[in-house]
């Protein structure tokens, strides 16, 4: 778990350097292709008898669609660079390679940052529709713990999630024929404050639910029902370790075959 920490921070960094100089430049670029369009436009007000040769040129590149859409152009790129450099930052606060001993933290922060490095997994793809997530944030405390540990603990529920949500799909529990039915796909987050000394993180899903053969195995290490290749049987495990071992809280899984699991993590405020 370090050393992926160390590996995430690492390459967060290494991404950081170059798309901060492209970002930075871009308004440079856009200001210097406004000043040579502008200078296009002077020349064409003064020679409005354009050779040949040069009226061929024009219609070829088409001037008048190239001038409106390279404003477009640069504003899509720097959506684009901000894009990166906020997964970039939520990487590096996922990994919390600073922050290996106990911080006081946001919960909500971590939450957050593991679901934009997720956010590609909840969007629509070819076979699978989109994952809605749904967010009931209570207001809570800042929370003593080892926020890297948590927010791994986050990503795990959350992936699983994920992939029920997806094998329901494959399944057949969800139409492909029936938009109002597949766009209900959705993940519930919820936090509230228990009492001044715990609070409560639950994160549900509406996909096939955990039958009780399985829910009695669910965080013994090496068990799992994916197929080989796509998961270790460590993910809950780990988990456990984590919230009870490691941070004296509690975990726990509710499930109705059919109707979706909820993963309830209990933790003291400090």
């Amino acid at each position: 778990m370090s050393s992926l920490g160390q590996m995430v921070a690492g390459i967060a960094h290494e991404i950081n350097n170059p798309v901060s100089f492209i970002h930075g430049n871009l308004h440079h670029a856009q200001k210097y292709t406004q000043d040579l369009l502008k200078l296009v436009q002077i020349y064409q007000n003064f020679s409005p008898n354009t050779p040949p040769e040069i009226q061929e040129h024009v219609e070829e590149i088409d001037l008048d669609f190239l001038i409106q859409d390279i404003i477009k152009l640069f504003q899509s790129m720097k959506v684009g660079t901000e894009r990166i450099q906020e997964i970039v930052q939520s990487l590096r606060n996922f990994s919390r390679l600073d922050e290996a001993e106990l911080k006081q933290v946001n919960i909500h922060e971590g939450i957050d940052n593991t679901l934009m490095i997720l956010e590609h997994r909840l969007q629509a793809r070819h076979e699978y529709p989109e994952i809605k997530v749904i967010k009931k944030y209570s207001q809570l405390p800042n929370v003593t713990c080892y926020p890297g540990q948590l927010n791994q603990v986050f990503m795990n529920i959350i992936v699983n999630a994920i992939d029920a949500l997806e094998a329901s799909v494959v399944n057949g529990q969800w139409s492909e024929v029936n938009p109002q039915t597949t766009n209900n796909l959705h993940i519930e987050i919820k936090t509230e404050v228990i009492d001044e000394k715990w609070i409560m993180v639950s994160i549900a899903d509406n996909g096939l639910g955990i039958n009780e053969e399985v829910h009695s195995k669910l965080f013994d290490p090496f068990f799992t029902t994916k197929a080989v290749g796509k998961g270790t049987g460590l993910g809950l495990f780990i988990s456990y370790q984590i919230i009870v071992e490691t941070h004296n809280g509690q975990i726990s899984c509710f499930s109705v075959p059919g109707k979706g699991a909820e993963f309830v993590i209990r933790i003291p405020v400090s």
